[in-house]
């Protein structure tokens, strides 16, 4: 299991998954020749094709590992965070993850990025084997530039429904600018208290480019924020042009009467997200 989860972050850290590999393609090959966006398109698509080549990390930033598990009952969940902090132990050994988790107190380093409290691993119980796991590697500047919106807001003018989520997303583009390393994929929560906001809206970053969210509104405004936040110019790394957003996931679980959160997950265009299924049994 240790083998397999540390293939599992070897192939996460330095290779895109295939939907967002061809979404960056399509990209480059319709930005005007000798634009800003076809240079850094051109560049973000070179330096991924060396990273897979070389088994070597996407980016400088090699993220904080988030590992989302589907067990049976009765799984050891303990066993199971203790063979991925060793699997995270060799990976960063090996140089596919670097060492990028500091104590909050000190700002002291933490030898091989295991501790207690990290890696994360969320757990959700399902009715039968296989055991599934999904890997998520988040950078810290896209994590920095991740927002969360309470309605109404009477200075964005937004107001308790789709429209004002709406209005919250884009902005959140829009402040982000080049700081996420665009182009992004959001993830987004609409409900939720603030804490579940964000661990619902980064689940959606493990949703593939090309599908839709189940619900018919939730789909037609994941397909209208995509559109306009192309419009807004942001473009590749922030220099201006198109896309500035590859894709758009939202979700909306149940909140209190009191609140209406809208929480938005941003992951650069780096989106290192891949999964493996165990026999344990």
């Amino acid at each position: 299991m240790i083998e397999k989860l540390t293939d599992l972050i070897r192939r996460t850290a330095s290779s895109l998954p295939p939907d967002v590999e061809a979404a960056l393609v399509r990209a480059a090959a319709g930005a005007p020749h000798g634009s800003r966006a076809a240079f850094f398109l051109d560049a973000i698509l070179e330096n991924t094709r060396l990273a897979r080549e070389q088994s070597s990390p996407l980016c400088q930033d090699t993220g904080a590992p988030a590992f989302f598990w589907r067990v049976p009952p009765g799984t050891d969940t303990l066993a199971l965070e203790g063979a991925t902090r060793e699997a995270v132990r060799v990976a960063t050994e090996n140089g596919w993850l670097r060492e990028n988790t500091l104590d909050s107190l000190t700002g002291a380093p933490l030898p091989s990025d295991t501790v207690e409290g990290a890696p994360l691993c969320h757990f959700e119980q399902t009715a039968t084997p296989p055991y599934d796991v999904r890997l998520l590697l988040k950078g810290g500047g896209s994590e920095n530039v991740s927002r969360q919106f309470s309605l109404p807001d009477d200075a964005l003018g937004a107001g308790r429904d789709l429209e004002g989520a709406r209005t919250c997303i884009l902005r959140a583009v829009h402040d982000a600018q080049g700081l996420g390393c665009p182009p992004g994929i959001l993830g987004v929560c609409i409900g939720s208290d603030r804490g579940g906001g964000y661990l619902h809206a980064k689940k959606q970053l493990l949703r593939p480019l090309d599908d839709e969210a189940p619900l018919p509104q939730l789909a037609a405004l994941e397909r209208r924020v995509l559109e306009d936040a192309n419009q807004l110019g942001i473009g590749p790394m922030g220099m201006g042009g198109a896309p500035s957003l590859l894709g758009v996931k939202i979700t909306a679980p149940p909140r209190h009467p009191a609140s209406y959160l809208v929480t938005v997950s941003y992951m650069c265009w780096a989106c290192r997200r891949g999964g493996v299924q165990l026999d344990l049994a």
